[in-house]
């Protein structure tokens, strides 16, 4: 078993890669990450907590698979792990669910890609980050050359890509590659609040407001400060923002899984609950082939 999946009574998702060797993705790996990508869609998962078992996240591929196939039969078999890959990214960049992912030790190559793909990464300070592909005459997968420049910018991600340099954790925060740093012994702990925290919020606000930000990087201000309006309205009158502000104005803590369209008032308890939809929201952005299907959140931007 490559990938565990565990779905709690919140709706966390929490996705373990647990190969070993650095968790390096494999054909079967790749395929482990789209059925565990597949399994928190069918359970609507209300966030999504992606980690690696041992002293790394994920090293990238497997080389050692690679190199060990003839020549005329590479180029289909990578073909064959990049669609699994990239398929497993799409549907998780195209959840409404937040998508955590918490990294240790070494990240390389579409370990990197799994990490920018993220809407919130943290890293353990003992982690770095090194692009690998150029290293060895690849070139970039898994989103990383279509991610790491809208985290960084595209000088940045250049450099990275050709020089392959090993970014520590405290660097990788300084350029935007992941949100926050931790003690490596709190990595777990942070991580799993942080993404059962996310479980129990208003995941269709999420949603927006993380497509909203895909939106801004192409859209001009006067095209996205309508959307904007649009947007805010919809989320108004929705189950959430009802229960939202009924909440604040009651002094208490809203309880956005039970809103409707979020699980009836009669589901029993440990249901994992659909997210709340907003009614008739607006269409943020056109799907695109990269790291995006149609509602993605990473579409466009992101």
């Amino acid at each position: 078993m490559r990938v565990t999946v565990d779905i709690d009574d919140d709706g966390l998702a929490r996705v373990e890669m647990c190969r070993g060797a650095g968790n390096a993705i494999d054909l079967a790996m790749a395929r482990a990450l789209l059925d565990a990508a597949r399994e928190c869609e069918k359970a609507r998962a209300r966030a999504v907590l992606l980690t690696g078992q041992g002293r790394s996240f994920c090293v990238g591929g497997d080389l050692k698979e690679f190199a060990a196939l003839p020549r005329e039969r590479l180029a289909g078999h990578l073909t064959d792990v990049t669609d699994a890959l990239h398929g497993a990214l799409r549907i998780l960049t195209g959840l409404d669910a937040p998508l955590v992912v918490a990294v240790q030790g070494a990240v390389a190559g579409a370990g990197l890609g799994l990490v920018g793909a993220a809407d919130v990464s943290l890293a353990a300070s003992d982690a770095g980050f090194t692009a690998a592909y150029t290293a060895i005459g690849y070139t970039p997968d898994a989103g990383v050359s279509w991610s790491l420049p809208r985290l960084v910018g595209p000088r940045r991600a250049v450099d990275l890509l050709l020089t392959n340099r090993r970014v520590p954790a405290a660097e990788a925060l300084q350029l935007g590659m992941v949100s926050r740093v931790v003690a490596p012994e709190r990595l777990n702990e942070e991580a799993v609040q942080t993404a059962g925290a996310l479980a129990r919020g208003a995941t269709a606000a999420y949603a927006a407001a993380r497509r909203l930000v895909g939106r801004a990087l192409s859209a001009d201000l006067d095209e996205h400060l309508d959307t904007e309006a649009r947007q805010l309205a919809a989320a108004a009158v929705s189950a959430e923002g009802r229960e939202g502000v009924a909440a604040f104005l009651g002094g208490h803590r809203p309880d956005f899984t039970r809103s409707e369209g979020g699980g009836s008032e009669g589901a029993s308890p440990g249901a994992v609950r659909p997210a709340a939809a907003s009614p008739d929201p607006p269409p943020l952005v056109p799907p695109r082939p990269e790291l995006a299907r149609p509602g993605s959140a990473w579409a466009d931007g992101a």
